[in-house]
């Protein structure tokens, strides 16, 4: 009898967990993949692919209304949530079919059930079966946190149960300030619904630039979302269909509808991690794991959002391709979590790459900010009130640009091409030096020549 049944057991059936399992059944592994839920993972079932589908599906008002600065007069427009939900369902359970077929195709095994270890090599499966195996891959992702327990708590949604409304709530509070709740709060406000976001920090998008979070503010207020800083939910009363939601600054907020997207935490619990020896980060919950993804024991390892490194699919799918390489394909890789282009699909939508102002001050002696803030060019027709802001930021000692950070229409396409030129240590003469593409809003970025402003640290003595 051989000593496994599997050379890998992957438990979960995300994105990451995915590429793993195919790269690693291309090298030749026999290969096993679990999945409780649904194939496809947080991003393709219940996040970035359904959430980015609402997010087109909520701009079309604005198009709408633009329409007339450009000469057409369209008929008074009607929108069926419903009919959205049901074609987002469809194309969702097109992608989940896929992402099984193409692991299948590879040479996996596709087990539609939870796992959990009996001890490092041993997994015990939903249907009582125990599996065995040579390594065991850790891809279970992240959940959402409702954070500390709070009377009326039961009433209160998150990203999974968002996008099963039967009906769009007229009015909605959401709790939170990061990617998650900014999206939200402006799909549901370009539906038409009254939005209110509360938020205990001081501004929104922590660990963005400042420029940054104070031009998302200022354009979606503009848009009419009311934004409530410096405190929290406090307590949920029910009133039939309707809630109120008590804050901590006194004041309450009537809704019809209420969501908590304040973070997710890495889905650990009830693994049996205990059994098989493997280690949580102390610091951030997650999985800890090597620059290899390779957990407190030699044959486990754990990727993505699990090990609440950097939460976001690509990283995910990198980590799990180069540990299918590392380990079936002989050949040593490490994902380099430098300079990762990142984007928040809010309204206007933010890409960014890079050392915020903040980060790159503490880091080198001398940075010079470049920064622009213009009407684009199609509201000079359309009305609408919204600028763009575009950023660079370089150290000064070296030219390199080591941050790029913009918000407008097309910020995400910009910064993930913007990305390989950081990540290839562009200096500003080369962005210089590279001739514009007029007329658009990214030939900013080659024409801004002045900066706007310069930082000298002084040496200690």
């Amino acid at each position: 009898m051989a000593e496994f049944d599997t050379d890998l057991f992957v438990i979960g059936g995300g994105s990451g967990g995915v590429r793993a399992a195919r790269i690693a059944a291309n090298h030749g592994a026999r290969v096993m993949i679990a999945e409780e839920y649904r194939m496809g993972g947080t991003c393709v079932i219940r996040g970035c692919v359904p959430k980015k589908l609402l997010v087109y599906a909520s701009h079309i008002h604005h198009e709408i209304e633009d329409a007339a600065g450009f000469g057409w007069t369209i008929p008074p427009a009607t929108f069926d949530w419903r009919t959205l939900i049901a074609n987002k369902d469809k194309e969702i359970a097109r992608l989940e079919a896929a992402y099984t077929a193409n692991v299948e195709k590879a040479g996996a095994l596709v087990v539609k059930t939870r796992a959990v270890f009996e001890d490092a090599h041993t997994l015990r499966l939903g249907s009582g079966e125990s599996v065995r195996s040579k390594y065991v891959l850790i891809a279970t992702g992240g959940a959402p946190n409702h954070g500390n327990a709070i009377p009326g708590i039961e009433h209160v949604i998150s990203s999974n149960e968002v996008f099963h409304l039967e009906t769009l709530p007229r009015r909605i509070l959401i709790q939170g300030g990061g990617y998650i709740a900014l999206e939200f709060a402006c799909i549901f406000a370009g539906f038409g619904s009254d939005v209110t976001l509360v938020y205990r920090g001081d501004n929104v998008l922590r660990g963005f630039d400042e420029d940054v979070r104070a031009h998302v503010r200022s354009e979606m207020e503009k848009e009419g979302i009311t934004i409530l800083t410096g405190c929290t939910v406090n307590k949920i009363d029910k009133h039939g269909k309707d809630f109120t939601s008590h804050l901590s600054n006194g004041s309450s907020i009537a809704s019809d509808q209420v969501m908590f997207a304040i973070g997710r935490h890495p889905n650990v619990a009830n693994l049996g991690l205990e059994k098989a020896g493997v280690a949580i980060n102390p610091i951030n919950g997650g999985i800890a794991v090597d620059s290899f993804s390779k957990t407190s024991v030699p044959n486990i390892y754990a990727i993505g959002d699990v090990t609440h490194r950097i939460n976001l699919t690509p990283v995910a799918i990198r980590e799990g391709h180069a540990f299918a390489d590392t380990v079936f394909g002989n050949r040593q890789v490490q994902v380099d979590h430098a300079d990762i282009p990142t984007s928040v699909f809010c309204q206007p939508e933010v890409g960014t790459v890079g050392l915020t102002e903040a980060q790159a001050r503490a880091q080198f002696s001398r940075v010079d900010i470049y920064k622009s803030t213009f009407r684009p060019m199609k509201a000079t027709l359309s009305g609408r009130d919204t600028r763009v802001l575009m950023k660079l930021i370089v150290d000064a000692t070296t030219d390199r640009v080591v941050g790029c950070h913009i918000v407008g229409d097309g910020a995400a396409e910009m910064v993930q091409v913007l990305g390989i030129a950081v990540k290839m240590k562009a200096t500003k003469a080369d962005f210089d030096s590279t001739m514009a593409l007029h007329p658009t809003a990214a030939e900013e970025l080659v024409t801004m020549r002045t900066p706007t402003a310069r930082h000298v640290r002084e040496a200690a003595e």
